[in-house]
């Protein structure tokens, strides 16, 4: 598979008798938030598992590699850690476990979870469930040295765009949680007619895009080329996210002088990680996975999500507060964090990502009609 990065954590030696192998697949970038927490895992259970193998992909490939595997009735993968793009794929195909049998095991989501992490759990139907949510954005980060009048409208970006061809960059929507807040976020921002409906209430929408399509010179397949190319100058504005800014600043990716903007009439949409198994497991290794996802949402745990601000906030259970993250993580959101994303997540109206077969329906319109021909 294109893409697919490979890693392991071993089992200590004194590990009980016949501990099973968990395979996981990334294609969200969860692993920047869980790894430590996989680590921890191991570390308490060895007489459960010997070793996590991760390998990482683009989301739009998780499906198919899923579903060659059922096929074949040979499952090699037991977790999928994913976003909402790959689940829907996954849930319009048939691909994953109900996990409504196991919540006595890993506790009702509807109990467990933060307010906004509900409502994007009621999309996943039991098929998956949230282990890390964002208010997301979107917002637009700028470098205050390349761009002297900030645009505050949509209306105003697009016309900055027009003055600055080429200068402007989002990546796509399919494989890019920034990009799809983007493109979620515009009917709100424009005042389309049903911004839950892309194929008939998103009149508005399509047509700004097309036209901003006019002033932008390619697509990224991947959010952090985005990110690379404003940092490197190519770029002077990139469409972002809360985490998006933290964290590539945080790595020297991008300046930490770069700023961020918020257009008028904005709407966030939640998003966020979510963890899926796939149907055709033996019962031992699914009952590891489940054990696993029990783990993974206790609040000590989910304070390490908090990382380097990679999806700020980053926990999805109640009550987990960034003085329950790592010290690193709290120096980070010190140095690299912002007031103004929480004073915003309080005062700002927040909306959840779309239905799953409408968003698939939303990415399919974005490449035929925006994308095609753009691509990296």
């Amino acid at each position: 598979m294109a893409g697919v990065a490979m890693a392991a954590v071993a089992m200590p030696s004194s590990a009980m008798a016949d501990p099973v192998q968990i395979n996981v697949i990334d294609v969200s970038g969860n692993l920047a938030l869980t790894q430590q927490v996989f680590d921890n895992y191991l570390a308490a259970n060895p007489e459960k598992v010997s070793r996590f193998t991760f390998t990482k992909a683009p989301a739009p490939e998780l499906a198919g590699k899923i579903q060659a595997m059922q096929n074949a009735n040979r499952m090699d993968i037991d977790i999928v850690l994913t976003g909402a793009d790959g689940l829907a794929a996954g849930m319009q195909l048939g691909l994953w476990e109900d996990l409504t049998p196991y919540i006595d095991q890993i506790g009702d989501p509807n109990e467990v979870l933060n307010p906004g992490a509900v409502t994007l759990q009621a999309l996943a139907d039991m098929q998956g469930v949230v282990i890390a949510y964002s208010q997301q954005g979107p917002f637009i980060e700028y470098m205050p040295d390349r761009v002297a009048d900030v645009p505050g409208t949509a209306e105003e970006l697009l016309a900055w765009c027009k003055a600055n061809p080429n200068k402007l960059i989002y990546a796509r929507p399919a494989n890019s949680g920034a990009g799809r807040t983007f493109l979620m976020g515009l009917p709100f921002i424009l005042g389309d007619s049903d911004p839950k409906d892309p194929i008939n209430g998103w009149d508005k929408t399509w047509e700004y895009l097309a036209e901003l399509n006019t002033c932008i010179e390619y697509y990224p397949s991947g959010t952090s080329t985005t990110f690379k190319e404003l940092g490197n100058g190519t770029r002077d504005i990139a469409i972002t996210s809360m985490g998006w800014d933290i964290n590539p600043r945080y790595l020297g990716t991008v300046p930490a002088s770069a700023e961020v903007a918020i257009l008028d009439n904005t709407t966030f949409i939640g998003d966020g990680h979510l963890f899926s198994i796939p149907k055709g497991l033996s019962d031992e290794r699914r009952a590891v996975a489940i054990d696993v996802l029990k783990f993974m949402l206790q609040p000590e745990q989910q304070a390490i999500t908090y990382d380097a601000g990679y999806l700020y906030p980053g926990p999805s259970v109640k009550g987990v507060t960034i003085d329950m993250a790592p010290e690193e993580s709290q120096q980070v959101m010190a140095e690299f964090g912002r007031p103004m994303y929480d004073e915003l997540i309080e005062t700002t109206p927040i909306d959840v990502i779309l239905e799953p077969d409408l968003m698939i329906e939303a990415f399919r319109k974005w490449d035929e009609e925006i994308g095609a021909g753009k691509g990296d």
